[in-house]
């Protein structure tokens, strides 16, 4: 198997369990506006993007007005913090004791996400996640200057850890913008899981080495 030493983990559906609060209030956020788009279209369309990018793509494909995406964007802003405080956040089934295992093994871990730091901050708070205990950094969407699927954050990563061959790292993710990252970053392994935004069917068209329900079933092959 793979000599792997980085896991670059997606956080809301990857490792965290938030119940997709993110899209629910982004479909909120954009139908405020008067349009009347479904969450399973919001899937779809947004899952794993930055969040600006996603609503401006979202509005392109229903045709709506892409000006309005910074007003959206704000107001989701706001709606999320408030949904957020209110949230019972879980991990995902499986995930801690998967974190603490890997990290025992020697294994470096990053969170990263298309979120502010602001939010995934606030999600790390919630589960009571501790750096150098659950994870060694978290990378968001305000440390890169491109957002997925570039692959700027996972290089971001390796270089925190001197980490020079994108071969000892792997990416796991629930939307094909995240498959999609590792592959342009071109990590030694790339893993789809069930637990977040979209669905088997969706997941493929990326071509993951793995499709797992959990990234806690990724320990058998580390």
């Amino acid at each position: 198997m793979k000599n792997i030493e980085l896991l670059v983990l997606d956080m809301a559906g990857t490792t965290i369990n938030e119940d997709n609060v993110v899209y629910k209030t982004l479909k909120d956020a954009v139908n405020d506006y008067g349009y009347q788009v479904s969450l399973e279209k919001v899937l779809s369309c947004c899952a794993g993007m930055e969040k600006l990018e996603a609503i401006t793509r979202l509005l392109h494909e229903i045709g709506g007005n892409e000006e309005e995406a910074l007003p959206i964007f704000e107001n989701f802003s706001d709606q999320l913090k408030e949904a957020y405080q209110n949230l019972d956040v879980h991990p995902i089934h499986g995930v801690e004791d998967f974190l603490v295992n890997m990290k025992a093994k020697n294994k470096k871990i990053v969170l990263n996400t298309g979120y502010t730091f602001e939010i995934a901050q606030q999600l790390l708070t919630k589960l009571d996640w501790k750096e150098h205990i659950h994870y060694d950094a978290l990378i968001t969407a305000d440390d890169v200057s491109e957002s997925r699927p570039s692959p700027e954050m996972i290089y971001l990563a390796m270089k925190k850890f001197n980490i020079l061959e994108p071969e000892k790292v792997l990416k796991a993710g629930d939307s094909v913008i995240d498959i999609e990252e590792g592959k342009n970053a071109g990590c030694g392994l790339t893993i789809a899981v069930l637990s977040g935004a979209q669905n088997r069917t969706e997941l493929e068209k990326s071509h993951p080495d793995y499709i797992f329900n959990t990234i806690s079933e990724a320990e058998d092959i580390l």
